[in-house]
């Protein structure tokens, strides 16, 4: 019954089981049922955040899915990956975890520093291919359309020399309204730069969010103390991430997850 009920709700607390089983007579510890799910190879997990699909979302990425599925690797290569993401001081957008002894959860080195209203945070647009990093700029304005194309005008084509993309690269960028906006599709146009057609509610799609993973990692571990720092380390540590670990889809990051910029399909 155990197995049965959480294989049907995944989301069913050990409390949920308790209070049912002894509805049904029958008296158990919640140690009992942990034991008697992880023997069936169950553990408790946090739920991963996924985007909210709608029935539309999902028959656009199968139809992104399949227009792709034989795409030859030299295709993806030739892709300049792109997105904007947050950076919080003191890690509060990742977690880390420590060893230590009983009862020394509070020793300085078993602690990550927190401040009020968790120490602000940074945004960054940054890009990349199969060939490396492109570039990472801090964004220290609300973002809008204008400001969008501007950044592409400093910074994509940049990028793309640096990189020594072939000729015909594809830039990729999701469906976010400045992203989409008819100034800045002209904008893309009277430049003659290639864009990938993008499925919304994607983001696992693309793998500069591994990338991003990896940059918070990296940058965690640095412990910036104040923004300016925060912002020094962010480019510094950027830099810093080789090429191989972009292109090569077997190495995985420090959580597990790999970069690689390779086919990326449904299932």
């Amino acid at each position: 019954m155990i197995t049965r009920t959480v294989s049907k709700n995944p989301r069913t607390t050990r409390g949920d089981l308790v209070n049912e089983l002894q509805r049904a007579g029958t008296k158990v510890t919640k140690a009992t049922i942990s034991n008697t799910l992880r023997r069936q190879g169950l553990k408790s997990c946090s739920a991963r955040r996924v985007p909210l699909l709608k029935p539309v979302h999902v028959q656009a990425r199968l139809k992104f899915a399949r227009e792709h599925l034989d795409d030859p690797e030299e295709d993806w290569e030739n892709v300049i990956w792109s997105d904007e993401t947050t950076i919080e001081l003191f890690g509060k957008n990742s977690t880390r975890r420590v060893w230590r002894r009983k009862n020394a959860e509070l020793h300085p080195k078993n602690t990550i520093p927190t401040v009020k209203h968790g120490g602000g945070n940074i945004m960054l647009w940054g890009c990349f291919s199969a060939k490396g990093p492109g570039r990472l700029i801090r964004v220290k304005e609300r973002m809008n359309g204008a400001m969008y194309r501007e950044i592409l005008s400093d910074n994509l084509l940049p990028s793309a020399r640096a990189l020594k993309m072939k000729r015909g690269w594809v830039f990729q960028h999701d469906n976010d309204l400045k992203h989409t906006a008819r100034a800045t599709k002209e904008w893309l146009r009277k430049k003659h730069f290639k864009v990938l057609e993008w499925p919304s509610q994607s983001p696992d799609l693309n793998p500069i969010e591994n990338l991003w993973r990896e940059l918070k990692v990296r940058v965690a571990q640095q412990q910036p103390q104040n923004i300016t720092a925060l912002e020094e380390i962010c480019m510094e540590e950027w830099a810093k991430i080789p090429a191989t670990t972009l292109s090569n889809p077997s190495p995985e990051t420090h959580d597990g997850a790999v970069i690689g910029c390779h086919r990326q399909t449904e299932d």
